[in-house]
């Protein structure tokens, strides 16, 4: 497949897919995705890992592309798989400067594909990492709003700095994280017809707290609904954004951008960046 022409330019400006799960994808397949976004001006990637067992190739994957950093840690659908000696396994996983965040982690009452209260318990030990190792989480939440805020409120959990990736919370969930101080991510989904419980969200999020991403392979934006996403589609998902909240795609790019460094910072100084 071609590289898809961008709906406007960039004009130079950077752009960030903050959340694309690479790793998804055929290892051949994930090179010229890559490709094609950056053919478009995508210049970085977050790759998010859903177990401990992926970390160490998505690490290695990360170090082969200077644009590139990752999440790691353990997905609510795979907080089964969490054992004793994953908090030390994770923090040690945590010290390559590739790793500039804790995540994918959180909750997921939709599919439940692990008991419910182990998904907290899993979530909660990987919240207290990164708050003792002064790191961003990237939180998964879906059917889970109220079990999810009150952890937020929890006095352990003050400091915890997130990016809530995949935002389709609602309005009063989307006010209660702006309030706290919290990132939003948006993707396709602001793309879709029956999507204005997303959209209507965006005027609410303060111009340094919004990020953007497609959650490749998952949530294609319109006009490639239905199809295998990938980081270059990042353009019409942010082209999208920036018409909803009345600037130019180069503005939008380059503030979301600045934002992903904001949180991320360790990407930020990464030396092989």
């Amino acid at each position: 497949m071609s590289a898809p022409e961008p709906t406007a330019e960039l004009g130079g400006a950077p752009l960030i897919d903050s959340h694309c799960h690479l790793q998804a994808l055929e290892s051949d397949e994930r090179e010229r995705a890559m490709d094609r976004a950056r053919e478009r001006g995508v210049s970085g990637f977050l790759v998010p890992a859903l177990h401990l067992g992926e970390a160490e190739d998505v690490l290695e994957f990360c170090h082969r592309n200077p644009d590139t950093w990752c999440a790691l840690g353990t997905h609510p659908h795979e907080a089964s798989q969490w054992q004793e000696g994953d908090r030390e396994r994770l923090r040690a996983l945590l010290s390559d400067p590739k790793a500039v965040a804790v995540g994918e982690c959180g909750l997921d009452f939709f599919y439940d594909h692990a008991p419910r209260q182990r998904q907290i318990e899993v979530m909660r030990e990987q919240w207290s990492l990164a708050i003792e190792l002064d790191l961003p989480v990237v939180v998964h939440n879906r059917e889970s709003n109220e079990a999810m805020l009150a952890q937020l409120l929890q006095p352990e959990h003050e400091g915890l700095q997130a990016d809530f990736h995949s935002f389709a919370g609602g309005l009063e969930l989307g006010r209660e994280l702006i309030e706290l101080g919290f990132y939003l991510g948006f993707t396709g989904m602001i793309t879709f017809k029956r999507a204005d419980n997303v959209r209507q969200v965006i005027p609410e999020v303060p111009h340094d707290r919004m990020l953007v991403e497609t959650d490749t392979p998952y949530l294609a934006p319109v006009p490639y609904r239905g199809k295998t996403n990938q980081p270059a589609y990042v353009v019409e998902i942010a082209s999208r954004l920036a018409v909803e909240c009345g600037e130019s795609l180069a503005d939008l790019a380059q503030r979301t951008s600045e934002n992903f460094f904001a949180l991320f910072t360790k990407a930020q100084g990464d030396s092989s960046a």
